[in-house]
């Protein structure tokens, strides 16, 4: 068989794997002219272990049987009927791409960003190149409490020194050292046993060489309605680190703060043309009808002066053209094994799949479920048996389409490139950060004159 899997994240890549592996055919396909996904383009850059994981998608890009074809996107360059026709099967794997709004008034004043912007501005990510953010204020506000805003308020505190070892964009080093922000709050709607943050992205906050964490000690006093609940051990280590943040006294060489604040909301971003300071509220915990608990706010409010706020509160999905979309959820409905709901031979696989959670293992293991999902359909039966259009003629139609087509060999040249640039500086690449330099480094022109000739 011969299937095409949209979106060459890790998800992508893992399902491309295991399929591999059982002997068939993957063509993978990005809308940008680079691999990899949030690995490039969403993990922090002071965390290359995490992104080391791209030595392995490259084993997998290394395998027989194996295409890569990027500056493709599905519904502009080519439809699902299409990938459709080439392939005996389908697996989408496009994450989840736009953030979730807060919906509070103010929200559209200039300042106000989602973590999606930033993220991707300091990544590199051409998407988010030309994005301004004004660091100039002495203080920004974080709103949501998992990893992507612990990433945000990291990066806002490290120094140029401790940037310019990374593969951040270089036009986010330039930014980032010269910010003039001195304090980085950080809003959780619900209190610390509720966190979404790991245990590892909290201490890391701990080893900041230029900033102390803030923890009010009365923010980690024992609420009623969980003081009764057996707590897991990782929410035992969360309260353990946060409670060493806590007692600890501040540096008096660190130059910035990161609060930690819980139980608190935003309810209006304020300013007259600009975000100049957030409302919040505080909040107390309740156990609704289910039995959940939940934040419940308070008649207690205070308003906090910013310069600058990130929501890092969540993503959605986006529709992809000729699939069913639940706007509810902002994911592809399925099954809950990948098989998309009243597609025939289509699949879907990582957060579009099951919503944006867990870490890049997770997103293995569910990949890998989507293609067993697959290969257990091939082998009854429901896939069919029609013919394909041999894998030559179906690059032929691809690049006629897609005159800047990027295979893998021009992925590989993307990717000498950056890294020699980075070479001399002693970082891990430096990155092109537009579709036009990409697309130069590529040599997609050329390599399009060559597989016509």
């Amino acid at each position: 068989m011969r299937i095409a899997i949209v979106g060459a994240g890790p998800s992508g890549f893992f399902a491309a794997g295991h399929l591999l592996a059982a002997g068939h055919e993957v063509d993978l396909f990005d809308r940008l002219p680079t691999p990899w996904g949030l690995v490039r383009g969403g993990v922090a850059p002071d965390h290359p272990n995490i992104k080391s994981v791209s030595r392995v998608f490259e084993k997998i890009a290394s395998r027989p049987g194996f295409r890569f074809f990027g500056n493709v996107e599905v519904g502009r360059d080519v439809a699902h009927e299409q990938l459709l026709d080439w392939h005996h099967a389908v697996v989408y794997a496009v994450g989840t791409a736009i953030d979730r709004r807060s919906g509070v008034p103010g929200e559209e004043l200039p300042g106000s960003h989602s973590a999606t912007e930033f993220v991707g501005w300091y990544n590199g990510h051409p998407d988010f190149r030309d994005r301004r953010f004004d660091l100039s204020g002495e203080r920004a506000i974080v709103i949501g409490n998992g990893n992507v805003a612990i990433d945000v308020a990291r990066m806002l505190t490290l120094t140029g020194d401790e940037l310019a070892v990374t593969d951040a964009a270089d036009h986010a080093i330039e930014a980032l050292a010269a910010s003039r922000i001195r304090e980085i709050v950080v809003l959780g709607r619900r209190g610390p046993h509720q966190a979404a943050f790991t245990n590892p992205e909290l201490l890391e906050l701990g080893e900041l060489s230029d900033a102390d964490v803030v923890v009010d000690p009365r923010d980690l006093e024992v609420d009623p309605l969980v003081a009764d609940a057996e707590l897991d051990e990782t929410v035992e280590q969360t309260l353990e680190i946060l409670g060493g943040y806590a007692r600890r006294r501040p540096s008096a060489a660190a130059r910035k703060r990161v609060v930690l604040r819980f139980l608190a909301s935003p309810v209006e971003l304020v300013g007259d043309g600009r975000v100049e300071a957030v409302r919040v509220v505080r909040n107390r915990l309740v156990r609704d009808e289910r039995g959940v608990v939940r934040a419940q706010p308070t008649e207690v409010t205070e308003e906090l002066p910013a310069g600058i706020v990130f929501r890092a509160i969540g993503y959605r999905g986006v529709a992809v053209p000729g699939l069913p979309f639940d706007e509810r959820s902002g994911l592809i409905p399925n099954d809950g094994r990948g098989r998309v709901t009243g597609a025939a031979r289509t699949y879907v696989a990582g957060w579009i799949k099951r919503g944006p959670s867990g870490v890049i293992g997770t997103n293995k293991r569910c990949a890998i479920d989507t293609a067993k999902a697959l290969l257990e359909d091939a082998e009854a039966g429901v896939l069919g048996s029609r013919p394909v259009p041999e894998a030559d003629a179906v690059e032929r139609a691809l690049r006629e389409r897609v005159p800047d087509l990027v295979d893998q060999a021009g992925w590989q040249s993307i990717d000498a490139a950056e890294r020699a640039a980075g070479e001399p500086a002693g970082r891990p690449r430096v990155k092109l950060t537009t579709v036009a330099e990409l697309l130069q480094a590529a040599g997609a022109a050329a390599g399009k004159e060559a597989a016509l000739r």
